[in-house]
Protein backbone atom coordinates (compact mmCIF):
# COMPACT_ATOMS: atom_id res chain seq x y z
CA UNK A 1 0.00 0.00 0.00
CA UNK A 2 1.42 3.39 -1.00
CA UNK A 3 1.49 6.02 1.72
CA UNK A 4 0.71 9.56 0.62
CA UNK A 5 2.94 11.30 3.14
CA UNK A 6 2.21 14.77 1.76
CA UNK A 7 -1.52 14.33 2.34
CA UNK A 8 -0.83 13.10 5.87
CA UNK A 9 1.39 16.09 6.60
CA UNK A 10 -1.37 18.39 5.43
CA UNK A 11 -3.78 16.62 7.81
CA UNK A 12 -1.78 18.00 10.73
CA UNK A 13 -2.93 21.54 10.06
CA UNK A 14 -0.69 23.19 12.64
CA UNK A 15 2.48 21.34 11.63
CA UNK A 16 4.62 24.46 11.13
CA UNK A 17 3.41 25.92 14.42
CA UNK A 18 4.30 22.69 16.23
CA UNK A 19 7.78 22.62 14.70
CA UNK A 20 8.33 26.26 15.64
CA UNK A 21 7.39 25.42 19.23
CA UNK A 22 9.77 22.46 19.11
CA UNK A 23 12.55 24.77 17.98
CA UNK A 24 11.80 27.13 20.86
CA UNK A 25 11.94 24.28 23.37
CA UNK A 26 15.26 23.14 21.92
CA UNK A 27 16.80 26.61 21.88
CA UNK A 28 15.76 27.22 25.49
CA UNK A 29 17.21 23.89 26.58
CA UNK A 30 20.47 24.57 24.74
CA UNK A 31 20.76 27.91 26.54
CA UNK A 32 20.94 26.02 29.85
CA UNK A 33 22.99 23.05 28.59
CA UNK A 34 26.04 23.55 30.80
CA UNK A 35 23.99 24.08 33.95
CA UNK A 36 21.82 21.10 33.02
CA UNK A 37 24.83 18.80 32.94
CA UNK A 38 25.77 19.94 36.43
CA UNK A 39 22.24 19.77 37.86
CA UNK A 40 21.48 16.43 36.16
CA UNK A 41 18.07 17.74 35.14
CA UNK A 42 16.64 20.34 32.81
CA UNK A 43 15.46 23.60 34.35
CA UNK A 44 11.76 23.64 35.21
CA UNK A 45 11.44 26.45 32.69
CA UNK A 46 12.17 24.07 29.84
CA UNK A 47 9.55 21.53 30.88
CA UNK A 48 7.02 24.31 31.37
CA UNK A 49 7.76 25.28 27.76
CA UNK A 50 6.97 21.70 26.70
CA UNK A 51 3.64 21.89 28.55
CA UNK A 52 2.84 25.33 27.14
CA UNK A 53 3.40 23.91 23.66
CA UNK A 54 0.77 21.27 24.44
CA UNK A 55 3.03 18.46 23.26
CA UNK A 56 1.85 16.14 26.05
CA UNK A 57 -1.72 16.28 24.73
CA UNK A 58 -1.03 15.67 21.04
CA UNK A 59 -1.64 11.93 20.96
CA UNK A 60 -4.39 11.71 23.51
CA UNK A 61 -7.79 10.60 22.22
CA UNK A 62 -9.61 13.56 20.68
CA UNK A 63 -12.18 13.46 23.48
CA UNK A 64 -9.36 14.42 25.84
CA UNK A 65 -7.74 17.14 23.75
CA UNK A 66 -5.75 15.13 21.21
CA UNK A 67 -5.67 15.62 17.47
CA UNK A 68 -4.79 13.89 14.22
CA UNK A 69 -1.01 13.96 14.48
CA UNK A 70 0.75 12.25 11.60
CA UNK A 71 3.78 10.15 12.52
CA UNK A 72 6.07 12.24 10.30
CA UNK A 73 5.33 15.40 12.28
CA UNK A 74 5.56 13.38 15.50
CA UNK A 75 9.11 12.43 14.53
CA UNK A 76 10.01 15.89 13.27
CA UNK A 77 9.01 17.48 16.58
CA UNK A 78 11.41 15.20 18.43
CA UNK A 79 14.19 15.59 15.85
CA UNK A 80 13.85 19.39 15.87
CA UNK A 81 14.31 19.57 19.64
CA UNK A 82 17.26 17.15 19.40
CA UNK A 83 18.99 19.52 16.96
CA UNK A 84 19.55 21.73 20.01
CA UNK A 85 19.44 19.48 23.07
CA UNK A 86 19.15 15.68 23.12
CA UNK A 87 17.92 15.47 26.72
CA UNK A 88 15.10 17.89 25.95
CA UNK A 89 14.17 15.83 22.89
CA UNK A 90 14.08 12.67 25.01
CA UNK A 91 11.68 14.27 27.49
CA UNK A 92 9.57 15.90 24.77
CA UNK A 93 9.16 12.47 23.19
CA UNK A 94 8.23 10.91 26.52
CA UNK A 95 5.77 13.71 27.31
CA UNK A 96 3.92 12.87 24.09
CA UNK A 97 3.83 9.08 24.35
CA UNK A 98 3.18 8.80 28.09
CA UNK A 99 -0.27 10.30 27.62
CA UNK A 100 -1.35 7.44 25.39
CA UNK A 101 -1.44 4.66 27.97
CA UNK A 102 -4.19 6.33 30.07
CA UNK A 103 -6.40 5.90 26.97
CA UNK A 104 -6.35 2.15 27.72
CA UNK A 105 -7.79 2.55 31.23
CA UNK A 106 -11.50 2.55 32.03
CA UNK A 107 -13.40 5.83 31.85
CA UNK A 108 -12.91 6.77 35.49
CA UNK A 109 -9.19 6.07 35.41
CA UNK A 110 -8.44 7.91 32.18
CA UNK A 111 -10.55 10.93 33.13
CA UNK A 112 -8.80 11.24 36.47
CA UNK A 113 -5.34 11.07 34.87
CA UNK A 114 -6.09 13.24 31.85
CA UNK A 115 -8.00 15.69 34.05
CA UNK A 116 -4.98 16.73 36.08
CA UNK A 117 -3.11 18.14 33.09
CA UNK A 118 0.18 17.12 34.68
CA UNK A 119 3.03 15.18 33.08
CA UNK A 120 3.41 11.43 33.44
CA UNK A 121 6.41 9.10 33.59
CA UNK A 122 6.88 5.36 33.38
CA UNK A 123 9.39 2.56 33.81
CA UNK A 124 8.56 -0.62 31.91
CA UNK A 125 11.07 -2.83 33.77
CA UNK A 126 8.80 -5.44 35.43
CA UNK A 127 10.57 -5.55 38.78
CA UNK A 128 7.76 -4.56 41.16
CA UNK A 129 6.41 -6.85 43.85
CA UNK A 130 2.61 -6.90 43.85
CA UNK A 131 0.05 -8.43 46.21
CA UNK A 132 -3.72 -8.34 46.05
CA UNK A 133 -5.63 -6.03 48.38
CA UNK A 134 -9.39 -6.20 48.04
CA UNK A 135 -10.39 -4.93 44.61
CA UNK A 136 -6.96 -3.41 44.07
CA UNK A 137 -3.27 -4.15 44.61
CA UNK A 138 -0.30 -3.13 46.71
CA UNK A 139 3.03 -2.59 45.01
CA UNK A 140 6.58 -2.22 46.30
CA UNK A 141 9.97 -1.80 44.71
CA UNK A 142 12.67 0.51 43.39
CA UNK A 143 12.83 1.37 39.69
CA UNK A 144 15.84 3.09 38.12
CA UNK A 145 15.86 5.15 34.92
CA UNK A 146 12.61 7.01 35.55
CA UNK A 147 13.09 9.73 32.91
CA UNK A 148 11.51 13.07 33.69
CA UNK A 149 10.34 12.08 37.16
CA UNK A 150 11.23 15.48 38.74
CA UNK A 151 8.51 17.09 36.60
CA UNK A 152 5.79 14.44 36.80
CA UNK A 153 2.78 13.91 39.07
CA UNK A 154 2.14 10.34 37.92
CA UNK A 155 4.34 7.36 37.22
CA UNK A 156 3.45 3.94 35.80
CA UNK A 157 5.71 1.16 37.10
CA UNK A 158 6.27 -2.28 35.65
CA UNK A 159 5.44 -5.55 37.36
CA UNK A 160 4.29 -9.04 36.47
CA UNK A 161 1.24 -10.19 38.40
CA UNK A 162 -2.01 -12.08 37.92
CA UNK A 163 -4.72 -9.43 37.70
CA UNK A 164 -8.11 -9.99 39.32
CA UNK A 165 -9.79 -10.67 35.98
CA UNK A 166 -6.86 -12.71 34.61
CA UNK A 167 -5.94 -16.38 34.66
CA UNK A 168 -2.16 -16.13 34.80
CA UNK A 169 0.59 -13.59 35.63
CA UNK A 170 0.90 -10.84 33.04
CA UNK A 171 2.94 -7.71 32.41
CA UNK A 172 1.36 -4.44 33.53
CA UNK A 173 2.15 -0.88 34.57
CA UNK A 174 0.83 0.10 37.99
CA UNK A 175 0.07 3.82 38.20
CA UNK A 176 0.86 5.81 41.34
CA UNK A 177 0.76 9.49 42.32
CA UNK A 178 3.83 11.44 43.43
CA UNK A 179 2.53 11.64 47.01
CA UNK A 180 3.04 7.87 47.23
CA UNK A 181 6.63 7.51 45.97
CA UNK A 182 10.10 8.70 46.91
CA UNK A 183 12.51 10.03 44.31
CA UNK A 184 16.00 8.57 44.79
CA UNK A 185 18.44 11.02 43.20
CA UNK A 186 20.89 8.56 41.68
CA UNK A 187 21.03 9.91 38.09
CA UNK A 188 24.72 10.65 37.46
CA UNK A 189 25.30 9.38 33.95
CA UNK A 190 27.56 9.59 30.91
CA UNK A 191 24.92 11.33 28.80
CA UNK A 192 21.28 12.39 28.76
CA UNK A 193 22.08 14.06 32.07
CA UNK A 194 19.28 16.56 31.59
CA UNK A 195 16.58 13.88 31.66
CA UNK A 196 16.63 13.67 35.45
CA UNK A 197 16.17 9.90 35.15
CA UNK A 198 16.31 9.21 38.87
CA UNK A 199 14.97 6.14 40.63
CA UNK A 200 11.58 5.93 42.33
CA UNK A 201 10.99 3.91 45.44
CA UNK A 202 7.75 2.91 47.07
CA UNK A 203 6.62 0.43 49.69
CA UNK A 204 3.22 -1.22 49.96
CA UNK A 205 1.39 1.48 47.98
CA UNK A 206 -2.25 0.82 47.12
CA UNK A 207 -3.17 0.87 43.40
CA UNK A 208 -6.84 0.66 42.38
CA UNK A 209 -7.67 -1.99 39.79
CA UNK A 210 -8.51 0.68 37.21
CA UNK A 211 -5.03 2.22 37.59
CA UNK A 212 -3.28 -0.68 35.86
CA UNK A 213 -2.23 -0.41 32.22
CA UNK A 214 -2.36 -4.06 31.03
CA UNK A 215 0.67 -4.13 28.74
CA UNK A 216 0.39 -7.79 27.76
CA UNK A 217 -3.25 -7.38 26.75
CA UNK A 218 -2.59 -4.20 24.75
CA UNK A 219 0.36 -5.81 22.95
CA UNK A 220 -2.03 -8.65 22.05
CA UNK A 221 -4.50 -6.17 20.55
CA UNK A 222 -6.77 -4.98 23.38
CA UNK A 223 -8.13 -1.43 23.54
CA UNK A 224 -9.85 0.03 26.62
CA UNK A 225 -11.59 -2.35 29.09
CA UNK A 226 -14.88 -0.51 28.57
CA UNK A 227 -14.68 -0.88 24.81
CA UNK A 228 -13.33 1.10 21.88
CA UNK A 229 -14.94 4.40 22.85
CA UNK A 230 -13.20 6.29 20.03
CA UNK A 231 -12.94 3.92 17.04
CA UNK A 232 -10.74 6.24 14.97
CA UNK A 233 -8.27 6.88 17.80
CA UNK A 234 -4.99 6.27 16.03
CA UNK A 235 -3.22 4.53 18.92
CA UNK A 236 -6.04 1.99 19.20
CA UNK A 237 -5.31 1.06 15.59
CA UNK A 238 -1.55 0.41 15.59
CA UNK A 239 0.73 -2.12 17.32
CA UNK A 240 1.24 -0.30 20.59
CA UNK A 241 4.93 -0.99 21.26
CA UNK A 242 5.89 -0.38 17.63
CA UNK A 243 4.40 3.11 18.00
CA UNK A 244 5.61 3.71 21.55
CA UNK A 245 9.26 3.01 20.68
CA UNK A 246 9.34 4.90 17.37
CA UNK A 247 10.66 8.18 18.76
CA UNK A 248 14.04 6.95 19.97
CA UNK A 249 15.31 6.92 16.39
CA UNK A 250 14.32 10.55 15.92
CA UNK A 251 16.15 11.54 19.12
CA UNK A 252 19.36 9.94 17.77
CA UNK A 253 18.93 11.29 14.24
CA UNK A 254 18.28 14.83 15.46
CA UNK A 255 21.40 14.77 17.62
CA UNK A 256 23.69 13.43 14.91
CA UNK A 257 22.20 15.86 12.39
CA UNK A 258 23.39 18.70 14.63
CA UNK A 259 26.84 17.13 14.95
CA UNK A 260 27.19 16.92 11.17
CA UNK A 261 26.29 20.59 10.89
CA UNK A 262 28.92 21.38 13.54
CA UNK A 263 31.45 19.24 11.70
CA UNK A 264 30.90 21.13 8.45
CA UNK A 265 31.21 24.53 10.12
CA UNK A 266 34.37 23.57 11.99
CA UNK A 267 35.93 21.99 8.90
CA UNK A 268 35.38 25.17 6.89
CA UNK A 269 37.36 27.22 9.42
CA UNK A 270 39.82 24.68 10.78
CA UNK A 271 43.55 25.23 10.21
CA UNK A 272 45.81 22.20 10.76
CA UNK A 273 48.96 23.47 12.44
CA UNK A 274 50.81 20.18 12.08
CA UNK A 275 49.75 19.83 8.44
CA UNK A 276 51.64 22.88 7.20
CA UNK A 277 48.86 25.23 8.33
CA UNK A 278 46.53 23.93 5.63
CA UNK A 279 42.81 24.65 5.70
CA UNK A 280 40.97 21.45 6.51
CA UNK A 281 38.18 22.11 4.01
CA UNK A 282 40.72 21.56 1.21
CA UNK A 283 41.65 18.10 2.49
CA UNK A 284 40.25 15.16 0.60
CA UNK A 285 39.92 13.17 3.82
CA UNK A 286 37.65 15.82 5.39
CA UNK A 287 35.60 16.09 2.23
CA UNK A 288 35.16 12.33 2.09
CA UNK A 289 34.18 12.16 5.77
CA UNK A 290 31.58 14.89 5.35
CA UNK A 291 30.15 13.18 2.26
CA UNK A 292 29.92 9.80 4.01
CA UNK A 293 28.27 11.33 7.07
CA UNK A 294 25.63 13.03 4.94
CA UNK A 295 24.89 9.84 3.01
CA UNK A 296 24.58 7.91 6.26
CA UNK A 297 22.22 10.57 7.62
CA UNK A 298 20.09 10.35 4.48
CA UNK A 299 19.90 6.57 4.90
CA UNK A 300 18.88 6.85 8.57
CA UNK A 301 16.14 9.35 7.72
CA UNK A 302 14.89 7.01 5.01
CA UNK A 303 14.67 4.15 7.51
CA UNK A 304 12.82 6.39 9.96
CA UNK A 305 10.40 7.41 7.21
CA UNK A 306 9.85 3.76 6.31
CA UNK A 307 9.00 3.11 9.96
CA UNK A 308 6.49 5.99 9.93
CA UNK A 309 5.03 4.73 6.64
CA UNK A 310 4.38 1.39 8.31
CA UNK A 311 2.67 3.01 11.31
CA UNK A 312 0.32 4.81 8.94
CA UNK A 313 -0.38 1.60 7.05
CA UNK A 314 -1.13 -0.22 10.30
CA UNK A 315 -3.44 2.61 11.34
CA UNK A 316 -5.28 2.64 8.02
CA UNK A 317 -5.77 -1.12 8.12
CA UNK A 318 -6.40 -1.40 11.87
CA UNK A 319 -3.41 -3.71 12.44
CA UNK A 320 -2.70 -3.99 16.16
CA UNK A 321 -0.62 -7.18 16.22
CA UNK A 322 2.33 -7.89 13.90
CA UNK A 323 3.71 -11.18 12.69
CA UNK A 324 7.01 -12.14 14.31
CA UNK A 325 9.28 -11.22 11.42
CA UNK A 326 7.87 -7.73 10.93
CA UNK A 327 7.86 -7.05 14.65
CA UNK A 328 11.56 -7.94 14.80
CA UNK A 329 12.35 -6.02 11.62
CA UNK A 330 11.13 -2.86 13.36
CA UNK A 331 13.37 -3.70 16.31
CA UNK A 332 16.26 -4.11 13.86
CA UNK A 333 15.53 -0.73 12.26
CA UNK A 334 15.62 0.95 15.66
CA UNK A 335 18.80 -0.89 16.58
CA UNK A 336 20.53 -0.03 13.33
CA UNK A 337 19.68 3.67 13.61
CA UNK A 338 20.89 3.81 17.22
CA UNK A 339 24.17 2.00 16.54
CA UNK A 340 24.93 3.91 13.34
CA UNK A 341 24.18 7.25 14.99
CA UNK A 342 26.56 6.41 17.84
CA UNK A 343 29.29 5.40 15.40
CA UNK A 344 28.81 8.59 13.39
CA UNK A 345 28.93 10.73 16.53
CA UNK A 346 32.14 9.06 17.69
CA UNK A 347 33.73 9.48 14.27
CA UNK A 348 32.92 13.18 14.27
CA UNK A 349 34.49 13.69 17.70
CA UNK A 350 37.66 11.81 16.78
CA UNK A 351 38.02 13.48 13.38
CA UNK A 352 37.56 16.99 14.78
CA UNK A 353 40.43 16.39 17.18
CA UNK A 354 41.39 17.94 20.48
CA UNK A 355 39.31 21.13 20.36
CA UNK A 356 36.10 19.11 20.24
CA UNK A 357 36.64 17.54 23.68
CA UNK A 358 36.23 20.78 25.62
CA UNK A 359 32.89 20.99 27.41
CA UNK A 360 32.55 24.59 26.29
CA UNK A 361 32.45 23.37 22.68
CA UNK A 362 29.26 21.31 23.03
CA UNK A 363 30.34 18.59 20.62
CA UNK A 364 31.31 16.17 23.36
CA UNK A 365 27.92 16.57 25.05
CA UNK A 366 26.04 15.61 21.88
CA UNK A 367 28.33 12.60 21.48
CA UNK A 368 27.80 11.49 25.09
CA UNK A 369 24.06 11.91 24.72
CA UNK A 370 23.87 9.88 21.50
CA UNK A 371 26.00 7.09 23.00
CA UNK A 372 23.62 6.96 25.95
CA UNK A 373 20.59 6.87 23.66
CA UNK A 374 22.11 3.84 21.92
CA UNK A 375 22.41 1.98 25.24
CA UNK A 376 18.64 1.80 25.79
CA UNK A 377 17.34 -1.80 25.75
CA UNK A 378 14.54 -1.15 23.27
CA UNK A 379 17.05 -0.71 20.44
CA UNK A 380 20.28 -2.39 21.50
CA UNK A 381 21.87 -3.48 18.26
CA UNK A 382 23.03 -7.00 19.14
CA UNK A 383 19.66 -7.98 20.61
CA UNK A 384 17.84 -6.43 17.67
CA UNK A 385 19.82 -8.22 14.99
CA UNK A 386 19.75 -11.54 16.83
CA UNK A 387 15.98 -11.27 17.22
CA UNK A 388 15.41 -10.31 13.60
CA UNK A 389 17.68 -13.02 12.26
CA UNK A 390 15.92 -15.60 14.40
CA UNK A 391 12.51 -14.47 13.13
CA UNK A 392 13.66 -14.58 9.50
CA UNK A 393 14.51 -18.24 10.02
CA UNK A 394 11.09 -18.97 11.46
CA UNK A 395 11.98 -18.96 15.16
CA UNK A 396 10.70 -16.67 17.90
CA UNK A 397 12.40 -13.29 18.09
CA UNK A 398 13.14 -11.16 21.13
CA UNK A 399 10.70 -11.92 23.97
CA UNK A 400 9.81 -8.25 24.53
CA UNK A 401 10.88 -5.90 21.76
Amino acid sequence: MTINSLALLEKTLNREELLQKAKEVGELAEKYADQTDFDRKLPDEVMEKVKEAGFHKLLRPKAYGGQDLDYYTFGDIIRTVANYNVSAAWLTYFAIIHETWPAFLDKQGREELFGTGELMADVFAPIGKVVNDGEGYRISGTWNFCSGIPYCDWVALGAIHQLHDGTEPEFGLFIVHKKDFEIVENWDSLGLRGTGSNAVKLDNVYVPANYVFPVTRVVNGATAPDGNYEPDYQIFNVPYLAFFLAGFSHVAIGGVERLIRNFKEKTEHRVRIFNNNTNEKNAGTAQRTLAELNIQLTALKALAKDYADRLHRYQNEGIRVLDEEEREQLFAIRGYIAKTSAEMATRILITLGGNSVYKSDGTERFVRDILTVAAHPTHQYEDAMAGYGSAILGFKGHPTW
